[in-house]
């Protein structure tokens, strides 16, 4: 697996509110920008990925919902996540 709990639990520590807190959108976000990044690395070397190619899309598009969420519930966590993320808009 690309990436270890341990990984994970330390993207949990510093976006969500513990490790254990999963179910944050800040946690998931986070959680979400990594799996971006690595898949376009992956696609860069890989251009006629085409699965992974969808999946990514898939992936941007679940971030997106979850960033449109934290708009409407939130408006400073969705700038602070967006901030130190360093996401465009």
């Amino acid at each position: 697996m690309y990436l270890a709990p341990e990984e994970k639990e330390k993207i949990f520590v510093k976006h969500g509110k513990s490790k254990s807190d999963t179910g944050s959108a800040e946690g998931q976000i986070a959680l979400f920008t990594y799996r971006i990044e690595h898949l376009t690395k992956h696609l860069k070397a890989n251009h006629k990925d085409y699965n992974t190619e969808r999946s990514l899309v898939m992936l941007v598009g679940k971030r997106r919902s979850l960033l449109d969420y934290l708009i409407k519930k939130d408006i400073t966590r969705y700038r602070a996540i967006v901030k130190e993320l360093n996401l465009r808009k």
